[in-house]
């Protein structure tokens, strides 16, 4: 195992592929949220139902990013991973821009509108996770990956606390899709300048080498485990963010608390996974272990939601701290998407990272229609944890039983 300086460590994990992946995931995360922050206020002051159609448009949202994952994936295996970074960013920046000027749009129904920008913007902040954690994957040395793309993760979780105050300090929901829009423009300037993954290049003029085969993944046994097991892996983290953060108002009836505000949920639940996210690759480097890392947090979050759902919260204070908590604990989001990137090969491996992490977000309309149904017969409380339940345990499942990737060379080819 190579050692480095604090000099060279210091050089190599602040490189400009790491500032510049760390950065566009800031600008995603403050976008991909920003609608869970803002959806009371924004629908509203629009006159639509914040419960009904909000639930409607975050599934709109979710599926845009599954489509988008697969989309992106595969582009940046077949054209390279810059490609990537830079068509994301114009799309969903844009998607942003426009939702800002919905209350001036009266040719159509505004919720079916609102659901469409939400959609295409999915589909654009599918690819910029996955494009940015692969690139830095595959630049920097394998003794540093981890704590690598913690920092990507960790400073790029901060977007959400930022569309928070940004809400607030705007005074407008409009305002703040409009600048979250315009920070991404600014972002692709920056992006000019990124060289391309010097493995990625080998690959590419290799022409017998087939690159990008998403349906590989669901005809190949091998590759199908793999795969999903990564998937299974991430799901609890958006089971938290969908139905205990975004959701967090229905809990305050239940709960015996006057009011949640989902926006400071999402506020308290990523300041703590940035911290979290930070030091996970830290973590993971300490263990020698992603898996054994991943299993400890995966634990502690879900003791987090075991204690939210159950040990008589009677605050929202209170609700808002196991919101932190949650966060904190699903802080190997970090590891979770390094996971994906290492299980497989260069020519698989864009189309992995990009649509595993999207394949779990795409999780959250599913878990929201079995949430929505258990509701109709059971309490909130209750059906929450039993979706909780099945989330858990398919991780927990895939934790124990994929390989180990801690120090695994990523120069080959599935």
């Amino acid at each position: 195992m190579k050692q480095f300086s604090t000099k060279e460590k210091f050089r190599i994990l602040f490189s400009f592929p790491v500032i510049i992946a760390a950065l566009g995931y800031f600008v995603d995360i403050y976008d991909l949220l920003l609608f869970g922050i803002v959806r009371i206020p924004s629908l509203n002051d629009m006159n639509l139902d914040a419960d009904k159609v909000g639930t409607m448009i975050i599934n709109y949202q979710m599926i845009g990013l599954v489509l988008g994952g697969i989309i992106w994936g595969v582009f940046g295996d077949k054209k390279g991973r810059l490609s990537v970074l830079f068509g994301s960013i114009i799309v969903y920046s844009l998607a942003n821009i426009a939702c800002g000027f919905l209350p001036e749009m009266n040719f159509a129904d505004k919720g079916t509108i609102y659901a469409v920008l939400r959609f295409i913007a999915g589909i654009g902040l599918a690819g910029e996770l996955g494009a940015g954690i692969t690139l830095v994957s595959e630049t920097l040395p394998k003794e540093l990956r981890a704590i690598g793309t913690s920092i990507v993760a960790g400073f790029g979780v901060l977007g959400a606390v930022v569309a928070q105050f940004t809400v607030e300090l705007a005074g407008s929901w409009t305002t703040a899709y409009i600048i979250g829009g315009c920070m991404g423009l600014v972002l692709l300037v920056l992006r000019i300048s990124v060289a391309e993954s010097g493995m990625f290049k080998s690959v590419k003029e290799n022409t017998a080498i087939k690159r990008g085969d998403f349906f590989s993944f669901f005809t190949n046994k091998v590759l199908f485990l793999k795969y999903m097991r990564c998937v299974f892996i991430g799901i609890p983290i958006w089971y938290g963010i969908g139905i205990l953060v975004f959701m967090a108002n229905q809990f305050a009836p239940e709960m015996g608390i006057a009011s949640i505000n989902p926006g400071k949920a999402i506020m308290w639940t990523y300041t703590a996974t940035s911290i979290s996210d930070f030091t996970s690759g830290w973590f993971s480097q300490v263990l020698k272990s992603r898996k054994k890392a991943i299993l400890y947090m995966l634990l502690f979050t879900l003791l987090g939601v075991i204690l939210l759902l159950f040990s008589g919260n009677k605050s929202e204070n209170m609700y808002y701290f196991y919101c932190a908590w949650i966060g904190f604990g699903s802080g190997f989001w970090a590891l979770f998407v390094t996971v994906a990137a290492e299980q497989f090969g260069t020519n698989l491996r864009s189309t992995a990272t990009t649509s595993v992490p999207n394949m779990v977000r795409g999780s959250v309309p599913i878990m929201l229609i079995g949430f929505d149904y258990l509701k109709q017969t059971n309490s909130v409380i209750y059906s929450a944890a039993f979706v909780g339940l099945i989330a858990f345990g398919l991780a927990l499942y895939a934790v124990l039983t994929i390989s180990e990737t801690h120090n695994t060379d990523l120069d080959y080819v599935d």
